[in-house]
Formats: C-alpha cells, structure tokens, sequence
C-alpha cells in the first residue's frame, strides 16, 4: 500500500510520455485452466474496464479445451471476452511423460501466436506445467513478464515450477508478505515486486451476501440446506501418484460413511487425474444418492457453494487460500499444500492414511463456522496491479537484474595474490575513540589508525570512510590484500542487514544506521557489522582461548560490560538480535541506577562507569585518598583511583571492588545455569582485578555440575580489531559464520 501512496499521477504521466503518448500497453493474458482464470478475471475485467491506457489479448490453452474438464473456455467467452487464439497444448495420457509432451507441445506453438500478437507484457499465474511454457517461450522471445502468486510455498513439483518462472517473470505481483520476503530472499528486484493480495478476493469479499440457495440446490438438490452439504476437491500429487489415489480412495469411503450430500468435482489435468476419475466410477459416485460429480462450476458460482457448505475437503489451494474469506471449515489431506499460509479454519490431515482418521476430521470440522481471514487479499488488488501496470517503463533495459547479497569479488591465483598478505580493514566505534586497524589472517595488527570519535552522525560516518580509503591504500605499500571490512560497534545490530539498530548512550545519534552500503560503496568491498560484544568472542574463537572450543562465553569489562556466546562453534544472535547483553542481566532488584534505565545490572556494579561512579563519591566524601596517592587539581576522578587506592589499603574502596567482582560472579553464575559455557573468558581492562572474585562467587553460588567451568584472563591485546577482522577472515576462508 506504501508503494501506491508514493506513485503519484505525475508518474503515471511521465511513463506515458517515455512509452509514446498514443501508446496503449498491450497486455496478453494466458489462462491455462478453470484456477488460473479465477485468479486472472478480475485482472482482465479490470484492464478491459481501462481502454485508454490498455490493450488485451487474450489466450486460452491447457485443459480449457479440453471436454472432459468441462470446456471453460466458453466461461472465459460468457464473460465477455474477445479469445485471440485457441491453443490445443495438452497431449492426453495423465502422466508423467504426458505432461513433458504438453509442454513441449505448448513451446512449438507459443512462438506463432507471440510473433503475431507482440505484447509489451505476458501475464502468467501461477505453478502449472502450462504457466512454465508460456513464461519460457515469452522470456525467449524478449517479452516482459509479470507473475502473478509467485513465492509462495506449497508441496509437489509445483514449488519448483513456481520458483523457475520467478526466475524468468520481470515484474512479481505476489499475495503475502511471506511471499513477498520470499521473492526477496530469491535475490529478485524489490522495486519489481508488488504486495497485492490475491486478486480472486476482490470477487470473493463481495460475493457472500448474494442470492445463494438457487445455487445451492442446483448443484446439490432442493432439500439441502447451508452448511448441512460438503465440497471435495481433490488433484493428483505428480510426486506421489499411487499414494494421492489411495488417499483419494480412502477419502471417498470416508464421504460414504459421513453420510452428507457431498458435491465431488473432477481433478485437473495433472499426471493421476485418469486414475483417480476410475476410482470414482469404480465406487459409483457419479449414481451414488448423496454426490454430485461434476466436471466444473463456473467461479461465481462456487463461491457461494463453498461459503455456505458444511465443510470442504480435498488438496486443492482452493481450500487453503480462498475458503477462508467464508470462515468455512476446511481439511486439508496430503502433502500437495505444504508450506502454504493458512487461517486457523484449516485443518491438516498429513498423513491420510485411513479412512478413520479421514472420518475422524469430518466428525471434528463439519458444521463449524471459524472467523473470516484475509491472509491472502483485502478486495483491493485488481486497483494496485493496474497502477503498477502503469508505472512500467517500456524504455527501462529488458534484461532483468537480480539482487544477490554481498560476496567477495573472484581473487584469481596471480603471483601477486600468492606474495600477498590475505588481510582485513577492522573497525571499532568506541565511546571515545574511532579506530581503524589492517589486520592479517594469523591475527597480526600491521597499521593501526586512532582518533576520537566524533559526535554527530555525519562527522563520524566521513571520518570512517575517511580513515578506511586511507588504510586501503597504505594497505599497498605494507603487501597486504583486503578481502573486506568488518566493523565492531556498541549497541544493538542487525548483522545480516549491516544495520546499526539501537546504540548505546556512549554513541550520539547512532541508531537505525546502515554502515554496510555507504563503505560498501565507497571501497568496493564486502562489508560485516557486528556488536562490540560479539566481536570480542570471535575474537577469542578464532585467535584466543576459544580457538577450538565448542561452547565458551565472552564477558568485557571495560567503560560497560558486554560479552558474547558461542554455543557448537556458531555466535548467538537471537531472534531480534539482542542475545549476550550480559551487561544487564540483573543482579539485585533494589541495585544502583544502569544507563539501560533499570536497576541491578551487572554494568551498574561493575563497568569501569559505575566504578568512576563510585570513586567519585568517596572523592567529594575525601575518603578516596590514601598514604601513596596523588590527584592534581584539575585531574578527574577515574575508576583507576579507585583500584588503586584499593591496592594500598583503602578499605572503602575494596568494599566497592568486592562488591563489583561479586555482582560480577553472580552474573556469571546465572549464565552457567543457562548456557552451560565450557570456558569463561574475561576480557577488558578490569578482567585481572575481577577473575579471583568471579571464581569465588561460582565455588560459593554455583551448582556443583558447573563449578568445574574454566575462568580464564583473555590474552589478546585488542579483541574489538580482531574480532571485526574475524568477521571478515572467517567468512572469506570459508567458515561459517
């Protein structure tokens, strides 16, 4: 809805200009059978109802015209429209081999119609075998594409299908955001895609209050009420054909037994359906008192019949997607829609594999009436796709691009790779200090540049790019090849997207701040984005203690406290990106103030800014000095006063010192009993004065299973630089990360 509140008529306007001004988008719709045109009618109705801007074609091909699926094609002419060509495409046999015949078929005689018709757009819907032929022999032909449901996810051979012609469609017009991320995720162009909804719901959400019992009991006889009758819908599973025609078997002795007006339709064309036709005929459902089988319903009308049924059962996508604008049960059987979104009034019978579990989910579903879902439309499609029609740009390159993620560039194996130090550019965004390090594969810090990080936004984003551009080029002259960036920062961020999303109070103006793409631009490398925390286990695991090791945790203890975990080799993250903020696990409910807002923290104890904190107050209390110490006037108070007036005797400040370790070792404590590390690594300028006092707290609070834990002093000089280049290194070599 946001991407149609952003086209304005200025637009609409400007394309029409840029196509010629008397130039109407010619647009071939291609519908293959009775789903495919429920789905594209609206869409035809609506581009029909459009004449200045639109011109249509339409083809008809696939069982349309076929008589034992009913010839829908007159449904396409009932309503109105003009049929351009008639394509006989489907080599009859319902198998596999059949169905490759189809659509070789279909390719042989595309390429006519297409040369004669020269669309500026196909419209293709869909999964079917007869949608793959259409948008190959239209991708073929330099014809654009716009697919309609694409990245959806359901079960057989037609997730593949749906998923080859995304790869061939220019334009998406998808009914989910599922899909949509789907679509996204498959590296298609997100300004190329559309978020539409299913434009049968436009239909389906104003058709509930229509004249209904006239339908009713035409299809099932004058004495059945609403919701006292059933619909089945059942298709072949093109991947599992005998075990969809014994469920389909199973299913019918359970429609026998349930003992309900039940109204049968035949299945598609796929491979099975002849099978399954024989098992109807050989139990007699088309003389059976209770069924109707019949071989269509035009959609007007099986709508309604599905909105007032009882309940409705069989594998079709029907059942999953449109049903549930009624609200009407539906049982789902088999496989054939796995993967698919539905509402809460579908219920799954996976495993159809008796006639009593069958029987058991009629007994469960029928009758019920469940509240209506919109998951795949709000009415409003048919509007969007037509603007987005409009807004396509014939001038625009036809060769479509894809969006793939940040990969490293292609390294061929010159002498001068070979000679070449393989390095990595390291960033770390502290509260004070910006720095910028070329760092080697075997952890060697070769140049490393430190200035104070800026306050504002911009200053400090040009100041990095600054300082990058510069070590890349020193990079040169001290032999080393950079593979990428990695960068170490404090706050919450979201690796995947290089997004910086919350910061810490330490860093101004630094959240929802996207660091990969402006660095990624600038020096035309890969780009990583991690928290400080994070880093610093990486760190460990790749040049420290960690190396190695499959579960261990990272705590640093500097200006705040902050950490990382990693659990069978791999850094958590977390679902919202929040896992090891260990600094603010809390220690006392009735505990000092925390930056985070709350109280009891570890950090509120035992960072080096609750210990300046501290030594301040005994400072103006003139109980921080002690026989051996010095201040000048103008110097300020640190916590380095307070560890030092603690080595000389103050008693007061060992009070504070004990009480931060002791914070500091519960904490620990508690991430024994939940992540059960193998190794704690303390890292930071405050680790030695803390590691004693930690180890006590564990033998005196800690269960006995964890007391045996590894306590150990990190011994890397700078673990945020080489964390930020392990982000980088790791990557690069192959490992996971």
């Amino acid at each position: 809805e946001v991407y149609f509140k952003n086209l304005s008529k200025q637009r609409q306007k400007e394309v029409m200009e840029k196509n010629g001004n008397n130039h109407k988008l010619r647009v071939c719709v291609a519908t293959c059978n009775r789903a495919d045109y429920s789905k594209l009618a609206p869409i035809m109705f609506g581009i029909k109802a459009e004449p200045q801007f639109f011109e249509l074609d339409v083809v008809v091909l696939g069982s349309h015209l076929i008589d034992d699926y009913g010839n829908t094609y007159r449904m396409i002419e009932q309503d109105d429209f003009d049929i351009h060509t008639r394509l006989h495409t489907i080599v009859r046999g319902e198998d596999e081999a059949a169905m490759v015949e189809s659509v070789g078929l279909a390719l042989v005689k595309l390429p006519d119609v297409l040369n004669r018709l020269k669309p500026d757009i196909m419209i293709v819907h869909g999964d079917r075998f007869d949608a793959l032929a259409l948008a190959t022999s239209a991708a073929l032909m330099n014809i654009r594409i716009l697919h309609i449901e694409g990245g959806e996810v359901s079960g057989t051979i037609d997730d593949s299908i749906r998923h080859a012609i995304t790869k061939l469609a220019h334009y998406h017009v998808c009914c989910t955001r599922s899909a949509e991320q789907h679509l996204i995720a498959m590296c298609e162009d997100h300004d190329r895609i559309l978020l539409a909804g299913c434009p049968s719901y436009d239909k389906l959400l104003s058709a509930k209050n229509k004249d209904y019992m006239s339908i009713i009991s035409m299809w099932l006889g004058e004495d059945v009420k609403t919701r006292d009758y059933i619909v089945a819908l059942q298709h072949p599973v093109t991947t599992d054909i005998k075990h969809s025609i014994k469920m389909f078997e199973l299913t019918l002795d359970a429609l026998i037994s349930f003992n309900k007006r039940t109204l049968v339709l035949f299945p598609n064309v796929d491979a099975g359906s002849k099978e399954m036709v024989r098992v109807m005929r050989k139990k007699g459902i088309e003389h059976h008192p209770n069924f109707r089988a019949v071989k269509h319903v035009p959609f007007d009308q099986f709508i309604q019949l599905v909105a007032h049924a009882g309940c409705m059962i069989g594998n079709s996508s029907c059942g999953v997607r449109e049903v549930g604008a009624f609200g009407t049960p539906v049982i789902n059987l088999g496989t054939r829609q796995t993967g698919r979104e539905t509402g809460e009034n579908v219920l799954h019978v996976r495993d159809a594999d008796t006639q009593d579990k069958i029987l058991h989910a009629l007994q469960l579903q029928f009758g019920k009436q469940y509240p209506c879902s919109k998951i795949y439309g709000d009415g409003n499609a048919v509007p969007r796709i037509l603007k987005f029609l409009k807004s396509i740009d014939l001038k625009e390159p036809l060769q479509k691009k894809f969006c793939f993620p940040p990969v490293k560039d292609n390294i061929s194996q010159d002498i001068d790779h070979i000679l070449e130090t393989q390095s990595a550019l390291a960033v770390d965004l502290g509260g004070t200090n910006l720095r910028v390090a070329i760092v080697s594969m075997k952890g060697e810090i070769v140049k490393k540049y430190t200035q104070l990080n800026p306050k504002t936004y911009e200053d400090r984003l040009a100041l990095i790019l600054k300082m990058c551009v510069e070590a890349a080029s020193e990079a040169v002259n001290v032999n080393c090849r950079i593979l990428g960036v990695g960068i170490s920062t404090g706050g919450r961020v979201n690796p995947r997207e290089g997004i910086v999303l919350h910061s810490t109070k330490l860093i101004q103006e630094w959240s929802s701040v996207d660091l990969r793409t402006p660095i990624s631009d600038a020096l035309h490398l890969p780009v990583w984005v991690d928290n400080d925390g994070n880093c610093a286990a990486l760190a460990e695991r790749k040049f420290g203690h960690g190396k190695g090791i499959e579960n261990f945790v990272t705590l640093i203890t500097g200006t705040g406290i902050g950490g990382g975990i990693v659990h069978q080799h791999e850094l958590i993250h977390g679902s919202s990106f929040c896992a090891a903020e260990l600094g603010h696990i809390v220690v006392s409910l009735d505990g000092p103030e925390c930056l985070c807002g709350s109280q009891g923290c570890i950090e509120a104890y035992a960072s080096g800014i609750a210990l300046q904190r501290e030594a301040k107050k005994l400072h103006d209390d003139d109980l921080l000095l002690v026989e051996g110490m010095s201040m000048k006037e103008e110097e300020i108070v640190s916590a380095a006063h307070l560890i030092q007036a603690a080595k000389l005797g103050n008693t007061k400040a060992e009070s504070i010192l004990r009480t931060a370790g002791t914070a500091l070792g519960l904490g620990v404590v508690n991430i024994l009993h939940t992540v059960n590390p193998s190794l704690v690594i303390l890292s930071g300028v405050l680790a030695n004065h803390y590691v004693n006092a930690v180890k006590d707290v564990i033998n005196r609070q800690a269960l006995s299973s964890v007391k045996t834990v590894d306590v150990v002093v990190s011994n890397l000089a700078d673990p945020a630089l080489l964390g930020a280049a392990s982000l980088v290194l790791d990557y690069t070599t192959r490992r996971i990360y």
